[in-house]
């Protein structure tokens, strides 16, 4: 082909577009799967699995000794573990409560384990499932929710009213107690078991004679699928475990109230069934965490999803175990009930492979921030009046982490307690605005042996002032009146 030098020019010049032409689709394809991945990064899966009444210490990551948790100490090796992290409360139904909604215990809704109106969550409160379901995210809860019933007003806070899409568990808390119970409920509607709970009631609680069906057991296999028929878009995912709460009702019915298939590794050990069965119970809750983690992996959505493992509140003693085998709470005084750091600080692990880094955090921090943390990975607002901190510059090792000036706790079982901490200072008061105020210097005392409000009066001042400050009076949870002195005749 022949060309004079104008044809010459034109033709290169007619190069020189088409070039530009396929740069500038090549950079927008790239720009394209950019802004996509830019997209994906920053709406990660979250899936938050929260065991029930796990202490501090019973994981091996966190010094235990006897119970087996491989699995769970390898998520904590490759993921950030936590070591000043906080409960919403120092039982089940508020610290769940302060989980949905970022709202401490002193501006919450349910501030206790109860019944009915005051343990239910209502139309104005809204849940971190009902803001990632306005961002495009699925929303499944698996397991236990405890803030929502069959009654009149109770239904309301069922969880197919608070955001998520799917639900599958156990509705009430004490129906929870029952590992093989009569029913389970899917959305809003009873699921029949093929176990046998004679006298179980309208909520389920009780303990089986005929064992088939074991709702741990199908809490995990229930997770896997529902990862898998989920995987391709943005997925929130609260798989709210019971293991290892005690059946009540069990334990004082037979003796035993560690719920378990099989004692597993345990059965040979010269130990009575329920230490067996506690032991047991943790140990395959850890196996099944391994195999959720290794599905991510298999389906090549680890790299995308934020995987939180922690407790509701601190260990139990109601399945007639033996606590002083295992020393559940670690270095830390107290358990379930109490609002010493035994009941409230939790095993806290955050997980995700390529993104957080594996180290170890003393970020202080509590269940109210994952409110803050959700909304902030999935590019939306933090709904107003919480009382949350995200902790995504903590989690992606980047920007200035905001930190709490208090955690606040309140308690009305008991007689009623408060605590709260700022710093390394931490105070108790029991009962609750009426009572002594105890205070401690954590980083001198972890356990809380040594009550030094008296040598410092200006410190157990203001924090009975941040006390005052944190709470706010409830229509239906009423603070304990002072009991009156007897008086000499």
């Amino acid at each position: 082909m022949m060309f004079n030098s104008r044809g010459r020019i034109r033709f290169f010049t007619w190069l020189l577009m088409v070039g530009a032409l396929g740069l500038a689709d090549f950079t927008g394809a790239c720009a394209a799967e950019s802004r996509h991945d830019d997209t994906v990064r920053a709406k990660p899966n979250i899936i938050f699995i929260l065991a029930d009444d796990l202490g501090y210490g019973d994981l091996g990551c966190y010094g235990q000794k006897v119970i087996a948790t491989p699995q769970l100490d390898r998520m904590a090796a490759e993921g950030l573990k936590f070591t000043q992290m906080y409960a919403g409360s120092t039982v089940c139904a508020p610290s769940r409560a302060v989980l949905m909604t970022g709202q401490h215990l002193g501006h919450v809704w349910v501030r206790g384990n109860g019944r009915g109106e005051k343990q239910a969550l209502r139309v104005e409160d809204v849940t971190v499932a009902e803001r990632l379901k306005s961002a495009g995210y699925a929303t499944g809860l698996i397991g236990k929710w405890g803030l929502g019933d069959e009654g009149e007003v109770e239904w309301i806070g069922r969880p197919t009213n608070q955001g998520f899409d799917y639900f599958f568990g156990y509705l009430n808390q004490h129906h929870a107690h029952n590992y093989y119970p009569a029913f389970l409920w899917e959305g809003g509607r009873k699921v029949q078991l093929n176990n046998v709970v004679p006298g179980d009631g309208p909520f389920g609680q009780g303990w089986a004679t005929k064992r088939v069906e074991y709702s741990h057991d199908l809490f995990a296999a229930k997770a896997l699928d529902w990862v898998r028929d989920h995987r391709k878009k943005p997925f929130f995912l609260y798989l709210a475990l019971t293991i290892p709460h005690a059946n009540n009702e069990g334990a004082r019915g037979t003796g035993n109230g560690a719920e378990v298939p099989d004692y597993g590794i345990y059965k040979d050990k010269d130990w009575p069934d329920p230490d067996k069965g506690q032991a047991a119970m943790i140990t395959r809750m850890d196996s099944d965490i391994g195999k959720l983690l290794d599905l991510l992996r298999d389906l090549n959505i680890d790299k995308n999803t934020l995987v939180i493992f922690t407790s509701d509140n601190g260990p139990h003693d109601e399945a007639r175990h033996n606590l002083e085998r295992f020393d559940p709470a670690g270095p830390l005084r107290g358990i379930k009930r109490d609002l010493y750091e035994g009941g409230i600080r939790e095993p806290f692990i955050a997980w995700w492979p390529g993104t957080v880094k594996p180290g170890v955090s003393d970020h202080i921090g509590y269940f109210g921030d994952f409110m803050a943390t959700a909304c902030d990975l999935a590019g939306i607002k933090t709904p107003q009046n919480t009382d949350s901190i995200s902790l995504v510059p903590t989690l992606l090792g980047k920007g200035q982490q905001k930190q709490h000036d208090y955690l606040y706790w309140e308690f009305y079982e008991r007689g009623s307690r408060q605590a709260v901490r700022a710093g390394q200072w931490k105070a108790v008061r029991q009962p609750m605005v009426h009572g002594k105020l105890e205070l401690y210097n954590l980083d001198d005392d972890l356990g809380e042996q040594h009550d030094i409000a008296a040598d410092h009066p200006d410190v157990a001042a203001r924090m009975a002032k941040l006390m005052d400050e944190a709470h706010e009076d409830h229509p239906l949870w009423k603070v304990p009146e002072p009991k009156a002195k007897n008086k000499r005749k």
